[in-house]
């Protein structure tokens, strides 16, 4: 997902989405070690979204 995108979620919505973003890491990072991930771009995907909605949350702490 692009940042614009999540910046129109609230700060719950962010939360949930960033625990499905660690869950799905798991997932993946267990599908590498395993070798049955076709698409390893995945893995660093899901951590730089896992990085923009853990930014996100933070400018929004810090405007309230």
């Amino acid at each position: 997902m692009k940042a614009v995108e999540f910046r129109k979620m609230t700060s719950s919505e962010l939360k949930k989405k960033e625990v499905e973003l660690k869950e799905e890491l798991f997932r993946l990072k267990f599908k590498l070690s395993t070798a049955d991930l076709e698409d390893t771009s995945k893995v660093s995907k899901t951590k730089r979204d896992i990085a923009r909605i853990k930014t996100i949350l933070k400018e929004k702490e810090n405007e309230g």
